[in-house]
């Protein structure tokens, strides 16, 4: 590149822990517009079998934090994903995609339910482009506000819950995908069990001023070692994890991404809800309700069409396989209800035996257009 491009080129953006990743030694890299470490000196390597033996402490503050303030904030979100946002309860949160008009993936995101309001947690490369989008199709009565001055640290690992809950614990009482506020030395602090590494974990979003003294308590703690961008990809490449700009974007469909158990919908999945039994029955007549072949040509026409659309998904790599096994991995899995699953004790290697992740990372300023 010349002088004169990298001159013209617009700054990158900090991290409230940009500073203690180059006093840690992490290599920074231009990612999606800011200054992000792809490793520490331990590597990729070691961070990654880490957090999958102990735990490992992530910056994603670049990631961005969004709330929604209105009586109609669920209903209006739900009419731009495929999520159930409704069924939503307080302290809950859901994985879901924010879809264009044509059912293209906009961003994949975690919508949360504070008692007020929804909290959203969007990728860094569509934040821009997600709050537009957001602004100009939710109702006007939904108010969005862009949460600039927090910061978000991901904590993850089998001793995670070990770790954090030694500083807050009522923390513990979590349960995976749900999120509550709590103090920390008189700070609140929004923590989710949630992450994107395939281990348990803890996602926990503070104000921006308190992010390194957080930061350097939880680094303090024997069984957690800082971890980059590298570890991070290798981690959710090896749970079968989706990395929008790489396996999803615009001209991609939940259905061919393969997501359409996160969909949550009774209704989208020709099932619906028994108020009296509390649980999932099938469908009778209406919306959600399966049209019945007539006859033999119809069922054919019905199978060749199951046929192409299972053609059409696009395959993922890692625990889902290109089979359908799931590589072993040593954290919580899901199951198609997103439920928590037994884990295995199988050493998590898949992802690192790939290699090149640093040099990839590093390549092309890091694929700015792609967000984490």
């Amino acid at each position: 590149m010349s002088s004169e491009a990298q001159e013209n080129r617009p700054a990158l953006l900090h991290t409230p822990l940009y500073d203690l990743h180059v006093e840690l030694g992490g290599k920074m890299v231009p990612f999606a517009g800011y200054a992000m470490p792809v490793q520490y000196p331990a590597g990729i390597v070691a961070e990654h079998q880490h957090c999958r033996a102990q735990a490992a402490l992530f910056d994603v503050s670049h990631m961005g934090q969004v709330r929604l303030v209105g009586d109609e904030a669920a209903q209006s979100l739900e009419t731009l994903v495929p999520g159930d946002l409704l069924g939503l309860t307080t302290g809950d949160q859901r994985y879901t995609q924010l879809t264009n008009e044509t059912g293209g993936i906009l961003d994949d995101l975690i919508v949360g339910r504070d008692e007020d309001s929804l909290f959203l947690v969007i990728n860094a490369s569509r934040k821009a482009a997600d709050i537009t989008h957001m602004r100009a199709c939710l109702d006007t009565a939904v108010q969005l506000e862009a949460l600039e001055d927090r910061a978000l640290l991901a904590l993850q690992g089998p001793q995670a819950a070990a770790v954090l809950g030694s500083l807050v614990p009522d923390c513990s009482a979590l349960r995976f995908m749900q999120a509550g506020w709590f103090a920390i030395d008189g700070v609140d602090c929004r923590i989710s069990r949630s992450g994107y590494s395939g281990e348990d974990g803890f996602e926990i979003s503070t104000p921006a001023d308190f992010a390194e003294p957080l930061a350097r308590r939880l680094l303090a703690f024997e069984p957690v070692m800082p971890a980059g961008l590298g570890a991070r990809d290798s981690l959710r490449l090896e749970a079968g994890l989706c990395l929008y700009g790489n396996d999803i974007d615009e001209t991609t469909t939940p259905v061919e991404a393969g997501l359409t158990w996160r969909r949550g919908h009774p209704e989208a999945t020709g099932r619906r809800r028994d108020p009296q039994a509390g649980r999932i029955a099938p469908a009778g007549p209406g919306p959600g309700a399966r049209r019945q072949p007539a006859d033999r040509r119809s069922r054919q026409r019905d199978r060749n069409g199951d046929e192409r659309r299972l053609r059409a998904q696009r395959r993922r790599a890692g625990r889902h396989g290109l089979r359908g096994e799931r590589a072993g991995h040593a954290g919580p899995e899901l199951d198609r209800r997103g439920q928590r699953q037994g884990a295995s004790d199988h050493g998590g290697q898949a992802a690192v035996r790939t290699g090149g992740l640093s040099q990839r990372l590093s390549n092309k300023e890091s694929r700015e257009g792609t967000s984490s």
